[in-house]
């Protein structure tokens, strides 16, 4: 574990996370210049002292320290820290990466942000044209940035994933791969101390890692904040509706904080067919355990690839006379042709908005939605690192219940 007093906070985006990562450490930089000025204040009441003299003997211990090598900074004033790792990335013909770190990380605590996600072009250096990466793409860039970053003598290394890869894949119904838990392993064999990601699908991969550790982020404060522009969350209409069993805990969380009535979609699926679109799917059948007849709907799920379940799920309760449907998903993936699906879907009247999180990075073909509303994480990301950094408690970051609850007041 890092010193506090002494080791740098170091962003290190991959090109994939890279709009995430600016908004982190945006975030980031805010924040620290906040618990400056709280430090600052309080030691100024308790020492009796000038604001200036507590900047000067702050900067002063600083400058004393071995890995200071910047003395053109002023003494009086605070200082922005910058986290940002300058690092180059090759793309070759034959799809290899290779990561170079161009600036010293060996006293700081790395954390690399990859959106694994992220199917938008990127432009490395020395290539005629941007290239659009797969998944796997994303997972040989990080595992390279990691080794890199190890290979510098990074104090500490932790990865941020907004999205976990490969996590559906984390239960065996035969003779097939535990993907979720091998991605996690394989980080934890480089060296990788923590992983950061939000919503994993399930929390059994965390029990396949011997010492690394998984901080599983949740948006529902986020989700709600968004929520409460587009419906009265006080409305005696308002329902929650779980859209399958695997979602049942979420849903019963945002229930239970939101005081309101809670009902289920049971799906039968044919599980000797996979999902391809939301038009070819595996759902044979569907049955709601409620009642939404003439009532407005909430329904939150962890991921949206083609969205043909929940396509489905809203036909269902408009034709038992829902009337209106809202859906919250974390992870937006929109996979294959999900977006004119939606669009369709939406033009059908079937639903009146998605809300969906920046975890996963979009552009205005998304984002400039009609029905798409998106909420922005990254700041609570850039909360637990700066916690995770200065060895603080994570709790009232993990479990938002408390600060949800005080927006509910306000409303």
């Amino acid at each position: 574990m890092p010193d506090a007093g002494q080791a740098q906070i170091g962003i290190l985006p991959c090109p994939g996370g890279m709009a995430f990562a600016q908004k982190i450490y945006d975030h980031l930089e805010a924040i620290t210049k906040d618990k400056f000025e709280e430090r600052i204040r309080s030691l100024s009441r308790s020492y009796k002292l000038p604001r200036t003299e507590i900047i000067r003997q702050m900067n002063l211990t600083n400058d004393m320290m071995p890995s200071s090598v910047d003395f053109d900074e002023p003494i009086d004033q605070y200082r922005t820290p910058n986290y940002l790792v300058p690092a180059q990335y090759t793309w070759f013909a034959n799809g290899e990466f290779k990561t170079e770190i161009l600036a010293s990380v060996r006293n700081s605590d790395v954390y690399i942000v990859q959106d694994v996600s992220n199917r938008y072009p990127i432009s490395f250096p020395r290539t005629d044209q941007p290239q659009t990466l797969s998944v796997n793409d994303h997972i040989m860039c990080l595992l390279v940035t990691v080794d890199a970053a190890m290979q510098a003598g990074a104090m500490q290394v932790s990865v941020v994933l907004p999205t976990y890869p490969y996590s559906r894949q984390h239960k065996k119904r035969g003779r097939e791969s535990l993907s979720a838990a091998r991605i996690g392993q394989i980080l934890e064999f480089l060296g990788v101390a923590r992983i950061v990601t939000l919503d994993i699908h399930s929390r059994e991969i965390e029990n396949t890692f011997n010492h690394l550790r998984i901080e599983n982020l949740h948006g529902a404060y986020q989700i709600i904040k968004v929520l409460a522009t587009v419906v009265d969350l006080k409305d005696e209409d308002l329902v929650i509706v779980s859209p399958d069993t695997g979602a049942v805990e979420r849903n019963k969380f945002f229930a239970s904080i939101l005081g309101k009535p809670l009902g289920m979609l049971y799906k039968e699926r044919d599980y000797s067919r996979a999902a391809q679109s939301a038009e070819k799917g595996n759902i044979t059948d569907m049955k709601l355990l409620g009642s939404v007849a003439g009532k407005i709907v909430f329904m939150s799920d962890d991921m949206l690839g083609t969205g043909g379940t929940l396509i489905k799920a809203m036909r269902t309760l408009k034709d038992m006379g829902a009337r209106k449907l809202i859906c919250a998903v974390s992870l937006p993936l929109f996979s294959a042709h999900a977006v004119d699906t939606f669009d369709r879907a939406y033009r059908e009247g079937l639903f009146d908005h998605i809300i969906g999180t920046n975890a996963v990075h979009h552009d205005e073909s998304v984002l400039g939605r009609e029905w798409y509303l998106s909420t922005d994480v990254s700041n609570l990301f850039a909360r637990i690192i700066y916690r995770l950094h200065h060895s603080r408690s994570l709790g009232s970051l993990l479990d938002d219940r408390s600060v949800i609850k005080d927006l509910l007041k306000r409303s």
